[in-house]
């Protein structure tokens, strides 16, 4: 065996495996605690389960390619809030009034440009003063959340448009608008991770920036358009959500950097960079939404679900810590 071959494989197969066995429990528990008659691992409701990961996994698998840099975004669930406003609010707009319904995709448009305006300036903080990506999107984070409560106070803002509820609620060979999503944001990073110079870069300067700069690559425009990125994917999370529901609260979107942090985490990324996986990630939103449903299964409340994940998301980390020292001693060998 390769030296740290046994901690890869068990970092890569372990979030798959603690998925398999969520979908044992909550098949076998829902049978004497369910509140419902119908079963845990019934067909539509595996479907729905996919539909719901969509706006947080959409999101996630931005912050993958954020953290795998070393870095991490705090400003991802305002920036929803912002895109998706934008969203709504746009279709009204006296100056799209003769647009019909040609004025989905103007505000789609506006709605991604803003989302990836607003990370994009993210990166360039982080890039031209050399402070930490953490406080840089913390200030962001707490600048972007003012905006959207300037924008409208504390009224949602609202606006139901039926195509675009149609096109948001359909199905395509079984699976919703939302998982189609999700499904081609998954395959489209993936792609760039592992098959691009770009993807190899980011593992690169996530392990050693230093080496990376003295390897000739651009640190700083590279991190820019990873922010970029990121901003892009919770303004089009926002969008594929808002699209079917027509109406955005202020506060809508708040906690969202910590479930996609933790579902990121959970799929093997290193908070430190330089590993971690689009596919681990996946796996970690699907495993949350198991929690969140399940534990809603038999019964328990919203405190319990977040302490549970709590709690895992703890033994998930020093798992990964013993790993990385049982990777190291075979390292030594």
């Amino acid at each position: 065996m390769q030296p740290g071959a046994l901690s890869d494989a068990l970092k890569k197969g372990a979030i798959w495996g603690f998925i398999v066995l969520e979908l044992i429990f909550f098949s076998v528990a829902g049978e004497y605690l369910a509140l419902s008659d119908k079963a845990f691992m019934d067909y539509e409701n595996m479907l729905l389960l996919l539909k719901q990961s969509a706006p947080i996994g959409i999101i996630a698998i931005g912050m993958t390619i954020v953290m795998i840099n070393g870095n991490i975004d705090l400003s991802v669930g305002a920036t929803y809030a912002i895109a998706a406003i934008i969203l709504l609010d746009s279709m009204t707009w006296t100056v799209f009034a003769g647009l019909g319904d040609w004025v989905i995709p103007v505000s789609w448009l506006l709605a991604l440009a803003v989302g990836t305006f607003l990370g994009a300036l993210n990166g360039l903080i982080v890039w031209k003063t050399g402070v930490d990506a953490f406080i840089v999107t913390l200030g962001s984070m707490l600048g972007y959340r003012g905006i959207v409560f300037m924008f409208n106070g504390e009224n949602p803002t609202s606006h139901l448009n039926w195509t675009l509820v149609d096109f948001a609620e359909a199905q395509f060979l079984g699976f919703h608008t939302a998982t189609w999503f999700l499904a081609i944001v998954t395959v489209i990073i993936w792609f760039v991770m592992t098959r691009t110079v770009h993807g190899r870069n980011a593992y690169a300067i996530g392990d050693n920036r230093e080496a990376a700069v003295n390897a000739g690559i651009r640190v700083g425009p590279h991190v820019m358009i990873n922010f970029a990125v990121i901003g892009f994917l919770a303004a089009l999370s926002a969008v594929v959500f808002y699209s079917e529901s027509g109406s955005v609260n202020p506060n809508d979107g708040q906690l969202y950097e910590l479930w996609v942090i933790t579902a990121v985490v959970l799929g093997g990324t290193k908070i430190t960079g330089g590993a971690g996986s689009v596919i681990g990630t996946i796996g970690g939103v699907i495993a949350i939404q198991l929690l969140r449903k399940g534990l809603g299964h038999i019964g328990a409340d919203t405190s319990t679900v977040n302490l549970v994940i709590g709690l895992i998301l703890i033994a998930v980390l020093v798992l990964d810590r013993q790993l990385n020292v049982k990777g190291k001693e075979e390292l030594k060998v």
